[in-house]
């Protein structure tokens, strides 16, 4: 069974509480997860968040909408991921995801999940340059084993804290595989770190969310032709 981990904490440096920020009546987090669970090749999703009371308010609100929560040190994420692992006795692949990306794709993830197991790579992503997905579509999936072989040996606290650099960073001992798509969107944002991001998503959840909760990339987009006052929003291309 395929394990989704998703990381989350209230303590962002520029955007401190973005993941319980409202979107059409819900917290931004609950609202991923909604699109989340619409990913076919997800057996299981937790969030992973700290000890830290800072946390608790994220924690009680994933509780009350009975969503698992795992908590563990805040800067050694990998650390978190791999107690998580072990709390929920998956044996499977581990995706990992992060709670900034309120328009992840369940279709990119069934994609990029797909590839993993067919290439028979230790560690897939979307993410690997030359980029082509949008900042905010972001998915790594990786092996159990080669989880636990960076949970052993990874020291570096970049690589602790950003879970998965000892697995690219080190092609020579871990098959690494490639999820990309015809268009080249890398450039764009679609992800929620900064006041004009979230700007941004709520313009697309009022707008899609209504009439279609289940909404896709392609229905982003065609919103998107219908708003060039949004298409630069913060000085980032958003389509």
């Amino acid at each position: 069974m395929t394990l989704a981990i998703l990381q989350a904490r209230m303590s962002s440096s520029r955007l401190p509480g973005k993941v319980l920020a409202d979107l059409v009546g819900a917290p931004m987090i609950v609202r991923q997860i909604e699109r989340l669970k619409r990913a076919r090749r997800v057996g299981r999703i937790v969030v992973a968040t700290s000890h830290e009371s800072s946390d608790d308010p994220l924690a009680h609100v994933l509780g009350q909408a009975g969503i698992a929560v795992h908590r563990g040190d805040l800067n050694d994420v990998l650390g978190r991921f791999g107690t998580a692992l072990e709390q929920w006795g998956e044996t499977g692949d581990v995706v990992r995801l992060t709670a900034d990306c309120p328009l992840a794709d369940p279709d990119v993830i069934d994609a990029t999940i797909e590839l993993h197991q067919a290439s028979g790579a230790d560690y897939t992503s979307n993410v690997a340059e030359p980029r082509t997905f949008p900042k905010g579509l972001d998915v790594e999936v990786m092996t159990t084993r080669a989880l636990r072989v960076a949970l052993a040996e990874a020291v570096d606290p970049h690589d602790r804290e950003h879970v998965t650099p000892f697995l690219y960073r080190h092609p020579d001992r871990f098959r690494l595989a490639a999820h990309s798509q015809p268009a080249d969107e890398g450039d764009v944002r679609w992800t929620v770190d900064r006041p004009d991001d979230l700007e941004f998503v709520r313009a697309v959840y009022e707008t899609l969310y209504p009439d279609n909760a289940d909404f896709s990339s392609s229905d982003v987009r065609a919103f998107m032709r219908t708003r060039p006052d949004l298409a630069s929003l913060g000085g980032d291309r958003r389509i």
